[in-house]
């Protein structure tokens, strides 16, 4: 049984995905996280989550619309290389922010619905007994 992506595996998909460059498929994807996760990820442990399903599918919409590159010094093209990835995240963490924030609204609608107060939402967390372990 394939092992779980953690928060950092995840991390460094969507950072490989937001810096892509040319065709893009599953399989090329799980070889390219090799590297950063140290492990070949299935197609299947990737589009089982939905974080890195949907900047796959936006990747891959937006590539198809991507003009061919032409000649620049390599200098420009570092630069323009960094713009692009940096676009690219600030497009998904967008779309991540969208539906989190629907989320909360789901959740404001259900705790009003529930009776619960404000002042009850915002209680802090209790704090950890790290002392008793029994």
């Amino acid at each position: 049984m394939a092992k779980h992506l953690t928060q950092l595996d995840i991390e460094a998909i969507l950072g490989t995905l937001d810096g892509w460059q040319g065709k893009l498929t599953w399989d090329s994807l799980c070889d390219a996280v090799v590297k950063h996760i140290g492990k070949r990820p299935t197609r299947q442990s990737l589009n089982s989550n939905k974080q890195i399903k949907l900047a796959f599918q936006n990747k891959k919409s937006r590539l198809k619309g991507a003009p061919e590159d032409t000649k620049i010094p390599p200098s420009l093209a570092i630069a323009g290389q960094r713009i692009k990835r940096l676009e690219e995240e600030n497009s998904r963490l967008r779309t991540e922010n969208l539906r989190l924030l629907e989320k909360y609204i789901i959740w404001q609608y259900n705790a009003y619905r529930h009776g619960l107060p404000e002042e009850k939402l915002n209680m802090p967390l209790p704090a950890i007994d790290r002392e008793s372990s029994k």
